[in-house]
């Protein structure tokens, strides 16, 4: 049973209900003062406190998703090597791992529902592999549609989610298939994948110097890899980049600096600055210049606005990042342009972005072009 299974979550509950009984049973058993008595004690009100802990734990985990497999909670997700390995001997980019219909209701037919492929990304130009999940819409395997190149979106997760969050927790591939089935936004590629492709740092998107170059993978090898196995153009009217959190301010980041390969740039509850404490470890070796390229408010006053539009969003009540939102909002000069959601209350968390994301791929979709 794997750790977001109903049947793992329904087993927790019930083991914590039946201790909290056990122990309200035999607890004027265990009244007297002797060693077993309190032993028993100590043992019962521990296995109860750890049960109903464990339970409560399980269900943030359902709602939020912060780890999608057992591996993962413990550390165990670090095997990518021998895949990636296989895929540079072959000369190619993706290596396609694993295949699964997407999660909408009907037919689990590609040409109906779509797929979802778990593929490895093996970086030519940072020396970074990583692995990704790529939602293919419907029409891409529909025989109309053959020769049809799609808009695509690289999404990425906040710091530390794992890419099974935008799958399981923010449903984009869901949303994306009942809006094109809506004709509310055209079919179009996601490729999910966390921003942390060196765990556990938080290498914040940035070219460390001497160390990950994690800007090149996401801005550069990622449409790269996937244009050339997907039918995709490299081209920035083609590409989009959308996150949440970290993911967001990296989105941002990425949209605002290359300009050459990305046309739109969304941030859900971004943050405009890298952050730098004990999970980024030395993200600028010193270098001051690298430290304000990171810092977006510097950048948009500082460096060249190309033709990129971004979207921002906060809440009146519940973000923290509305006043640098609007900073961001009031900096940004032609040719870029920027729009916003700003929602009258909502915390940084999952139910927040989930109201956001529909209308942000929409607004995307308006405009990106597979042709």
């Amino acid at each position: 049973m794997g750790l977001t299974s109903r049947k793992v979550l329904a087993l927790a509950v019930v083991l914590a209900v039946l201790l909290f009984v056990l122990t309200v049973w035999l607890w004027p058993r265990l009244s007297r003062r002797t060693t077993r008595a309190v032993a028993g004690r100590v043992g019962l009100l521990f296995a109860t406190q750890v049960s109903i802990f464990a339970a409560v734990a399980l269900v943030a985990n359902q709602y939020f998703l912060f780890y999608g497999t057992w591996g993962d909670l413990f550390g165990q997700e670090q095997q990518l090597g021998s895949v990636v390995g296989r895929a540079a001997a072959d000369g190619k980019n993706v290596t396609v791992m694993d295949t699964q219909h997407a999660p909408v209701p009907g037919s689990r037919r590609p040409s109906v529902s779509g797929q979802i492929q778990k593929i490895a990304v093996s970086g030519r130009k940072s020396g970074i592999d990583s692995t990704a999940y790529v939602y293919l819409p419907p029409q891409y395997f529909q025989p109309q549609f053959k020769r049809q190149k799609f808009p695509a979106a690289v999404v990425l997760t906040g710091y530390p989610g794992v890419a099974e969050n935008l799958i399981k927790g923010l449903n984009y591939p869901t949303t994306a298939w009942q809006l094109a089935k809506a004709d509310k936004m055209q079919p179009m590629i996601l490729v999910m994948l966390r921003p942390t492709v060196a765990p556990p740092r938080d290498t914040e998107c940035v070219d460390i110097p001497g160390g990950p170059q994690t800007e090149t993978f996401l801005a550069e090898d990622v449409p790269a890899a996937v244009s050339q196995a997907y039918r995709v153009k490299d081209v920035p009217r083609s590409w989009g980049v959308i996150g949440n959190s970290t993911g967001g301010y990296c989105a941002l980041k990425i949209a605002m600096r290359h300009p050459e390969r990305f046309s739109v740039g969304v941030g859900l509850s971004a943050y405009y600055k890298a952050a730098e404490d004990p999970t980024t470890g030395d993200l600028f070796q010193g270098d001051n210049n690298l430290r304000n390229r990171s810092d977006l408010l510097w950048s948009l006053d500082h460096l060249p606005q190309g033709e990129t539009s971004l979207l921002v969003t906060s809440s009146r009540k519940g973000e923290r990042n509305l006043k640098d939102t609007e900073t961001f909002i009031s900096k940004v000069k032609e040719p870029s342009q920027v729009s916003s959601i700003i929602l009258p209350s909502g915390a940084h968390n999952f139910n927040t972005w989930r109201r956001e994301i529909p209308p942000a791929l929409v607004w995307m979709s308006g405009r990106l072009s597979g042709a």
